[in-house]
């Protein structure tokens, strides 16, 4: 049975991603029950409709439970702890773990999960909070079908449409394919926006004419202001992707995979972790490019549509 907006949403996590996607549910006329360790930063969305819970326990009466927290830790905590959602009698149909958690967290709490005869599905979202607020997001899911069918509505809702890709933790390696996938085209639009700017061309002529073009992409286009105007307030750091390079490159080598240029460019993120970009965004990976070509960035200070407006 598909939920729709009579089925009550719990939602563990108002972050900025966390409270983007619930403020697309709202607004799409869902009943949505939000728990947060800091009760303050989930009090913007009492204005959007959302209802604020004390405790994780709150929403256990709820259809399904979506999760987004920082960590493997949290992930763990708030399922299994002793305030958990699964400490109380009856729990969800359903929980959603759109976290950035390892495969073990995962696992423990599948099975804690699948013992009290509910069901995990691993929802991992690919894009930032602006991104998500303007309803863009991406989402591989794994899992049981069943659960899948029962909340495919909700996360068109949340996003740009979802994509079910099989059982279990399946769609974590999925996200791991996307993000190696994005460092590698950052590496890319770099290396052609330097040469262009060495020719004589400015880098917003130059990512205007991409972005038209068949090569463009939601992701160039959104990444476009930051490269233009030299923003590097982080929508993804260069540590978190070095992370994901970790396990994605990890995962090819368990799975016998070649990946040359995925290799490389592993590296580097590595030098730009490592010349104290680790905490700016990986969109830094530009200024490494231009230090090669001996060329001076300059912020252009002009307007650029990012695509999402």
């Amino acid at each position: 049975m598909e939920l729709d907006t009579t089925s009550t949403i719990g939602w563990i996590g108002a972050g900025r991603m966390g409270s983007e996607m619930i403020g697309r549910l709202l607004d799409a006329g869902y009943q949505v029950s939000v728990y947060n360790r800091t009760r303050a930063k989930a009090s913007a969305l009492l204005d959007r409709g959302a209802k604020i819970v004390e405790s994780v326990g709150d929403l256990s009466a709820a259809d399904a439970v979506f999760v987004t927290v920082s960590s493997s830790e949290d992930f763990v905590e708030v399922m299994l702890g002793d305030e958990g959602l699964l400490s109380r009698l009856s729990i969800p149909s359903v929980v959603v773990d759109s976290s950035t958690v390892a495969v073990e967290a995962s696992e423990k709490v599948r099975e804690a999960v699948r013992a009290r005869g509910s069901m995990l599905l691993a929802a991992p979202v690919s894009g930032n909070p602006r991104v998500a607020a303007a309803g863009k997001l991406t989402m591989a899911v794994s899992g049981p079908a069943e659960a899948y069918k029962m909340v495919a509505p909700l996360l068109d809702a949340i996003g740009n449409g979802s994509t079910y890709v099989g059982d279990g933790d399946l769609a974590r390696l999925v996200k791991l394919c996307h993000n190696l996938f994005l460092g590698v085209v950052m590496q890319s639009v770099s290396e052609i926006t330097v040469l262009a700017e060495r020719g004589g061309v400015n880098r917003a002529t130059f990512l205007s004419y991409l972005n038209k073009s068949v090569m463009g992409s939601m992701f160039t286009g959104y990444k476009a202001p930051a490269v233009v105007n030299l923003d590097f307030e982080p929508t993804f750091t260069s540590k978190l992707l070095r992370k994901d390079f970790d396990l994605g490159l990890a995962a090819a080598r368990a799975l016998e995979v070649p990946m040359p240029v995925a290799g490389l460019v592993h590296q580097l993120v590595q030098q730009l972790v490592g010349e104290g970009y680790g905490d700016d965004d990986f969109a830094t990976l530009i200024k490494l490019v231009a230090q090669g070509a001996h060329l001076q960035l300059v912020s252009e200070n002009v307007q650029v549509n990012d695509g999402l407006s």
